[in-house]
């Protein structure tokens, strides 16, 4: 486990030995890799360091870790689908909006890919490094689009439908200002309580303010 654990991803049951090594070589990697960009910077680093470090060959950094950039997100699926997945998951007779309010609140103990919780040299990291902001906005994108798709399967419309899209535009808005708060909390190493109350109030405005509008919208059945 690295600096962070919002970008981990979990084991996966009955996974078998060779998929169990696979996935503890990439951990392995990603560890390696981002702690020596938390120590020199994203720029400063290079895969031949990063595969000597870790003591395997640049062929095998490159066949895990196609971008650079994924090895600092080195789960980033997972945070891609956060958002869609809470509303997959959400309880019955729970609309999108309370569900995504729920979750992001309950989130806010420890690093989760729903809350951007995370050390301060990670968000350092990503926060000094213009390519990794470049893909965190990528991310961004990909995380509205999944919403988007999860939503219209649950209003069971038509993907092309703008209103899903116009939901998802609002609600993961919503997130990111919470998720940039996060960060820069997190860069300042604020103390948990502080983090923990500023994230809950604001995370209370920002979810009630499209409460009006999309406070019953995709409530699930009971």
């Amino acid at each position: 486990m690295t600096e962070v654990q919002t970008t981990r991803a979990a084991a996966v049951p009955d996974e078998g030995r060779r998929g169990r090594k696979k996935r503890e070589t990439r951990e392995r990697l990603a560890h390696v890799a981002t702690l020596m960009f938390i120590e020199r910077g994203f720029e400063n680093v290079t895969i031949a360091e990063i595969a000597e470090a870790a003591d395997v060959s640049k062929m095998t950094v490159s066949n895990y870790f196609p971008l650079k950039e994924d090895l600092v997100f080195d789960a980033h699926e997972g945070v891609v689908d956060s958002l869609a997945r809470v509303v997959r998951e959400r309880a019955a007779g729970e609309s999108a909006l309370h569900a995504l309010h729920r979750v992001f609140v309950s989130s806010l103990e420890r690093p989760h890919v729903v809350n951007g919780r995370c050390t301060p040299g990670f968000a350092r990291l990503v926060h000094d490094s213009p390519r990794l902001r470049a893909r965190e906005r990528e991310m961004d994108e990909q995380r509205e689009a999944a919403l988007a798709a999860a939503l219209a399967h649950a209003a069971q419309t038509d993907p092309e439908d703008p209103v899903p899209h116009l939901s998802a535009a609002q609600l993961a808005g919503a997130h990111r200002v919470l998720w940039r708060r996060m960060r820069a909390l997190c860069r300042a190493a604020a103390p948990a309580a502080q983090l923990r109350e500023e994230i809950t109030e604001l995370a209370g405005t920002a979810f009630g303010m499209l409460e009006p509008v999309l406070g019953d919208y995709c409530l699930r059945e009971r």
